[in-house]
């Protein structure tokens, strides 16, 4: 009896043993690397698009990018204010070479003017498109920084795929938009520092007609409101918004603190350029942009909303300490690429890869310069996204 009791004993201490060996062999995760996905890039190539115009509009100022799965197609809308031509957005062809490593042509196949309510095009400097999303309902969705000084007031439109029609205006917190009538209490966005960004959930493109998505954009900078001009160790305070969107209804269920990373020196601006929705689970990409002396200098971060605070009924980020922000992580500085780098400022997930992996394609905003800007296409594998 002595003896099967031992046995049984010593069997146990092994397997304990055993049990904490093998535990410590575990690789060590911590709690930031659980809520972030192992994502990396790696630069395909590069491709400038000459200098053209498509019915009579002159192609450039190409400010968001999002492509179409199911037609092999890109939509680029550029931030003309009506100026040059009306207000517009283009659809692009995107053409690999015989490798189909990286970009051999960019063909511009049309162009889709942008129409208000009453069907007529937008008239000069009523509107600033800068972000762009294609939805599931035959349209898309495009953000708007107004233009502030001329009291014209930022918005996010849907717009009919084909036409060019808004079809409608999502709701914008009262906090976003300035108000003329207290000028020694600015309030809302700044000028030309509104949505820059704006992306859907990353499955609303191929979702039912009638199925909610989730709609995401964000400020370029801080609103009046917040700019802590006292802390100039810490990048603008960004707020981020969360949309539901259901058949002809938008609800706004958050927002959150975007945390821009400090000026670099002998930066003149910086601004959060793009967010790209990469999952269901609250993952994104951001594009952080700055211009000075060095000429561009550009950032892809991996961002993080989950366990953000709710800041829609914080009046002021000013000084704030106890606000969870979205949580960020450095996945590639484009300037350690050898490449010299335009004013990038829209981002997409493009086409699969003929092994299966998934495409980033990022294209600049040339601001109609034609003597020392172009539009500027980027091509990356982004590895690691479930």
């Amino acid at each position: 009896m002595k003896h099967h009791v031992f046995s049984w004993v010593l069997r146990l201490i092994t397997i304990a043993l055993l049990t904490l060996l093998t535990a410590c062999n575990l690789p060590q995760v911590s709690a930031e690397d659980r809520l972030f996905l192992p994502l990396s890039l790696e630069f395909s190539g590069a491709y400038t698009l000459p200098k053209t115009t498509v019915k009579e509009t002159l192609v450039g100022g190409l400010s968001g990018l999002t492509y179409d799965r199911k037609q092999n197609l890109f939509y680029a809308v550029s931030d003309d204010r009506s100026d040059r031509a009306p207000a517009r957005f283009y659809t692009l062809k995107l053409e690999l070479d015989s490798t189909h490593s990286t970009i051999a042509e960019v063909v511009v196949k049309d162009v889709t003017i942008l129409k208000q309510e009453d069907g007529q095009p937008f008239g000069k400097n009523t509107i600033d498109p800068e972000g762009i999303a294609l939805s599931s309902r035959d349209s898309v969705f495009i953000s708007s920084e107004g233009v502030i000084h001329d009291g014209v007031l930022p918005f996010i439109g849907e717009f009919d795929l084909k036409t060019g029609q808004l079809r409608r205006k999502l709701p914008i917190p009262e906090a976003f938009l300035p108000d003329p009538d207290h000028p020694l209490q600015p309030r809302g966005v700044q000028d030309n520092l509104a949505f820059e960004s704006l992306t859907l959930n990353a499955q609303a493109a191929s979702m039912k007609g009638s199925e909610p998505f989730r709609l995401f954009t964000a400020t370029e900078s801080s609103l009046a409101q917040d700019q802590d001009l006292s802390d100039l160790k810490q990048g603008a305070k960004n707020r981020f918004l969360h949309y539901l969107i259901e058949n002809d209804r938008a609800t706004l269920i958050s927002e959150h603190l975007y945390q821009l990373d400090p000026k670099p020196a002998y930066a003149f601006d910086q601004g959060l350029c793009e967010m790209l929705a990469i999952d269901q689970a609250g993952h994104f990409l951001s594009l952080e942009r700055s211009f000075g002396m060095q000429g561009f200098q550009i950032k892809i971060f991996q961002a993080a909303s989950g366990g953000a605070t709710d800041i829609s009924t914080i009046e002021s980020l000013r000084g704030s300490k106890s606000i969870a922000p979205i949580r960020k992580r450095l996945v590639m500085d484009l300037n350690d690429l050898d490449l010299s780098l335009d004013n990038l400022e829209g981002m997409t997930l493009g086409p699969l890869f003929p092994d299966g992996s998934q495409s980033l394609v990022i294209v600049s905003d040339d601001n109609f310069n034609n003597l020392t800007q172009v539009t500027q296409f980027l091509l990356f594998k982004l590895n690691g996204k479930r």
